[in-house]
Order: C-alpha cells, then structure tokens, then sequence
C-alpha cells in the first residue's frame, strides 16, 4: 500500500472536469484508490465521492493506493495532480 499527500493547485479545484479526469485515470488501474481530505475517504473511482469532498485550489489530499499496479498508478495520479489534471493555470 502506497501513500502520498498531495496539494490540489489547480483553479478551481476537483470541480466536474477535474474530478472527471481523476476518476478516468484512476478507473484505468486495478488497485484501490483511496482519496482523502479532512478526515473523510473516497473511493477515486466514484465521481459523486471526488466531489463530495469539495476539494478547492490549496487543499491537502491524501491518496492511498492497493494493489497489483499500485506504483504504476500513484505514479500517474501524481503526474496528473502536478499537471493540474490538464487545466492551463
């Protein structure tokens, strides 16, 4: 089990597309995702749980990944947080 904090950097934070595109990417791979903020886990494959969490540009995110391809997909999710899941700002 892998586990990493992210910072949410990107405008306007896990709204729809962003979120969308987490949960694309995360649905690609075996392994569980997990996706934490203030207290409260999400699976990453869910789009209704990305957004519940209301994460905003500047909030902390713990993802926490299981499984056969775990590095390979924390990997990727990082990749994909630090790109500002593909937003110019």
């Amino acid at each position: 089990m892998l586990t990493k904090t992210f910072t949410v950097k990107n405008k306007v934070g896990l709204h729809a597309r962003p979120a969308a595109v987490l949960v694309q990417t995360a649905s690609k791979f075996k392994s569980d995702i997990k996706i934490e903020k203030d207290g409260r886990v999400v699976s990453a494959k869910s789009i209704l749980g990305v957004l519940s969490l209301g994460a905003e540009k500047g909030s902390t995110i713990i993802v926490t990944v299981d499984g056969v391809d775990e590095v390979d997909a924390l990997k990727t999710i990082e990749e994909l947080v630090n790109n500002n899941f593909g937003d110019p700002e």
